[in-house]
């Protein structure tokens, strides 16, 4: 299938060009025109938005559902054009790319399977008890119900998974709310490709036209003009902590403020306890280096922080993380501004007193070259700026004096989507006793193993406390996600007229 890119926005079911534009220009070399939106065109997406929920907030789930599924196909049938596009805007390599819309498509599908079950719509009965003393109780029944138009913030970082059609925006369509997504200015071909998937499965399933909105845009007063729009509902964003809380202040400042499920960043602490590191320092030290430099550390769950004891398996765990980080490449970051911010975030560590730099890569350009450091807890426990995270293949191993000390540490830290813990049967009572701060710590606790892969399930949380995220009662990944968009709407002594759909239960 070929798509003739335009650079343009889309709003109710029509592509649009802005007078105004800014270049993006590909690794390929390849210079591209793309139109820069503001308020007007988030004013008419809102309202086309609007006037389409008042339809598609009714459909029957099992029209979304299919809607859903026509989305995944006709994403897959433009799947070669979207990888090219991807490499040559994100410089991911094209497994990656491949492997992300295959996650882009099975959370689409996995989806549309569960509002097909019903369950999340969580309805309760209490019947009518008319002769309850000493007052009569009503028919009551309860179920959960769209909240309206969702504005969507595409993510650098993941292209696809998190992106145009990615888990905010199946999430928000499966719930019946109409979607309004501000591109992300990195890979503006590559959403404009995945959007005219969702153009294209719009028009051959009958969906109203204002069902999802594309807009195009480099600018920050074009995010703050999609949460300030009065007909906005609810808003998801993926992205640094500055926008991110700017963002959110604007939400809550709003005359009727609104839900803003905010990712902002996670440095996933991993705890490698006494037993684990004597008998698996080496296979630690060089899995961790691994899943600290995949996709170029550019993971919003990437482990930048390991606690270890000091004595037995120390070394061997620090010799064999430093071999494979000195071994391993630079790699294309996502763009120029990252690829800088993150040069400068690893330096914050190599200039910090009493830190030791124990391996790097160098690199420049959009290029980044992987480092690992030490420091006492001490000396991270009284320097902040060792807690903040730097987004791309850098880490720090902080040795913790005894076991009470794992404890300390993790009550230290700021939120976070996971922690991580490396145990054998011997660590049995240091882990427990990690437990309670963990838990009030992250959203995704997980034992021997690396945070570096989100599964798509019914069971997964992706999110964690604040500044991890703004709201620790959800997740953006997994099916619970479809909670964000809904709302809680009880029905009292309804007329049987008007019990139909999923009302009759």
């Amino acid at each position: 299938m070929t798509d003739k890119l335009t650079g343009q926005h889309l709003i109710a079911g029509e592509w649009h060009a802005s007078t105004k534009t800014f270049e993006s220009t590909g690794l390929d070399g390849e210079s591209f025109d793309v139109s820069s939106g503001g308020a007007a065109e988030v004013d008419r997406a809102a309202k086309a938005a609007d006037e389409a929920y008042r339809t598609y907030g009714w459909t029957s789930r099992e029209t979304r559902a299919n809607f859903l599924d026509k989305i995944a196909d006709c994403i897959e049938a433009r799947g070669e054009a979207i990888t090219k596009a991807g490499m040559a805007e994100t410089g991911l390599p094209e497994g990656r790319l491949n492997g992300e819309r295959g996650r882009t498509t099975g959370q689409l599908r996995l989806f549309a399977d569960h509002i097909r079950k019903g369950e999340y719509l969580d309805r309760r009965h209490a019947e009518a008890q008319p002769d309850r003393q000493p007052a009569p109780r009503p028919d009551l029944r309860l179920m959960q119900r769209p909240m309206g138009p969702v504005a969507v913030f595409g993510a650098s970082n993941f292209p696809l998974a998190f992106s145009t059609a990615g888990g905010d925006t199946a999430a928000a369509l499966a719930a019946g709310c109409p979607v309004i997504v501000k591109a992300h200015p990195a890979h503006p071909r590559t959403g404009e490709l995945v959007a005219r998937a969702i153009a294209e499965a719009i028009d051959a399933c009958g969906m109203p036209a204002g069902t999802f909105g594309f807009i195009q845009g480099e600018t920050h007063e074009l995010g703050q003009a999609m949460v300030d729009h009065p007909l906005v509902k609810a808003a998801a964003f993926t992205g640094s902590l500055g926008a991110g809380r700017a963002l959110y202040d604007r939400c809550a400042a709003r005359p009727e403020p609104i839900p803003f499920y905010g990712e902002f960043g996670s440095i996933n602490p991993v705890f490698i306890l006494p037993g684990a590191l004597k008998e698996r320092g080496v296979q630690i030290g060089e899995g961790w280096a691994g899943s600290l430099t995949l996709g170029a550390g550019q993971f919003c769950t990437n482990p930048g922080i390991v606690f270890a004891r000091e004595g037995e398996g120390l070394d061997g765990f620090v010799d064999a993380a430093s071999k494979a980080i000195a071994a391993s490449a630079p790699q294309t970051m996502l763009t120029d501004s990252i690829a800088a911010s993150y040069r400068k975030g690893a330096s914050t560590f190599r200039q910090s007193d009493n830190v030791k730099e124990l391996a790097c890569s160098e690199a420049d350009g959009r290029q980044g070259g992987p480092a690992i450091f030490r420091a006492s807890l001490d000396t991270w426990l009284t320097n902040p700026a060792l807690s903040e995270e730097v987004f791309g293949p850098a880490g720090i191993v902080v040795t913790v004096p005894d076991d009470t000390a794992y404890s300390r540490a993790a009550e230290a830290l700021a939120g976070q989507l996971t922690a991580t813990v490396q145990m054998e049967a011997g660590d049995r009572e240091t882990a427990r006793s990690l437990l309670p701060a963990l838990e009030r710590t992250a959203g995704r606790i997980l034992f021997n193993g690396f945070p570096t892969g989100v599964e798509v399930s019914d069971a997964m949380v992706h999110s964690g406390p604040y500044p991890a995220t703004t709201n620790f009662g959800a997740t953006s990944v997994g099916t619970m996600a479809i909670r964000r968009f809904l709302r809680p709407v009880c029905y009292q002594d309804m007329p049987d007229a008007l019990l139909d759909g999923d009302l009759r239960f």
